[in-house]
């Protein structure tokens, strides 16, 4: 018996560690979501504000002039799939609902698709599958920033401009709210936007207007999509170690119970021992 009452005592302070760390973890993740729920309601009118101006200097181009090298639709072949995962674990269905859907996109774009994986999750995946990314970006947004956006963004566009891939898609998770995400994709190369009709005074010309905007469009959109999945991937883990931790009170109030009842028992079979010796001695 009091072997077994070492053991759950032993696994009492076990638990209360885990737990201990469990609710930190969730306390951190309730930070961030916090800060990038900030920062995510911001960028999200810039990238509009963005797609609108584009669309007002697309409207300026006349049908005979020539397209920007990222508005040229190279046709399906090569595609990119983009897919923005995480670096980290305890997460619970983040990394393989992204990770499935990113590969579903792949394999619906024929042999020639390639893979663009962002975070760990993502390339030691499809490096377990045979399949070699064409560029990895492990630890390279966590946490995001615009420097690591510009980074993907302007290789993706290399990449498009050589003509190593085709029509590029980004696979991410998106954020409607604390307790609601679900997976989303979004078209990034070509640059496609309905013109706006109107005059409109382009200084210098309209040429060296999209160089400028179109690239920054990019960027910005890769960004806001990065600063949405990770909002998304941080909710979805504090809500992880906020069950967890729940969980391990609940066990743990169990296991207290238990181990009152086998102290309990302890103690009356000592007592009733004493008692037992104590009647031997007096009838000698």
């Amino acid at each position: 018996m009091a072997q077994y009452v070492r053991a759950i005592k032993s696994r009492i302070s076990n638990i209360e560690g885990i737990a201990k760390i469990t609710n930190a973890m969730n306390a951190i993740a309730m930070t961030k979501v916090m800060r990038l729920k900030r920062r995510l309601a911001g960028v999200g009118p810039y990238v509009e504000d963005l797609e609108a101006f584009t669309r007002r200097l697309a409207g300026q181009r006349s049908s005979d002039a020539a397209p920007h090298p990222l508005m040229i639709d190279r046709g399906p072949d090569k595609t990119a799939i983009l897919v923005l995962n995480s670096d980290r674990g305890y997460c619970e269905r983040y990394k393989g609902e992204l990770n499935h859907a990113a590969e579903a996109e792949l394999a619906a774009a024929g042999p020639s698709a390639q893979i663009l994986a962002g975070g760990e999750k993502a390339r030691t995946y499809f490096l377990r599958r045979g399949i070699e990314p064409l560029r990895s970006y492990a630890n390279v947004y966590e946490p995001p920033t615009w420097d690591a956006a510009v980074r993907i963004a302007d290789e993706v566009m290399d990449l498009y401009k050589r003509g190593e891939i085709g029509r590029v898609k980004i696979v991410y998770m998106r954020f409607l709210s604390d307790l609601s995400q679900k997976l989303g994709a979004a078209d990034l190369l070509p640059v496609v936007v309905q013109p706006e009709l109107g005059e409109a005074l382009v200084e210098p010309d309209l040429a060296t207007a999209l160089a400028e905007i179109l690239p920054l469009y990019l960027r910005a959109k890769v960004y806001a999509v990065m600063v949405e999945t990770k909002t998304s991937e941080e909710a979805i883990r504090r809500r992880a170690m906020k069950s967890a931790t729940d969980n391990a009170e609940d066990l743990l109030e169990t296991l207290r119970r238990s181990y009152n009842r086998a102290r309990q028992q302890s103690i009356t079979r000592e007592i009733a021992d004493i008692i037992g010796g104590t009647e031997a001695l007096r009838k000698k």
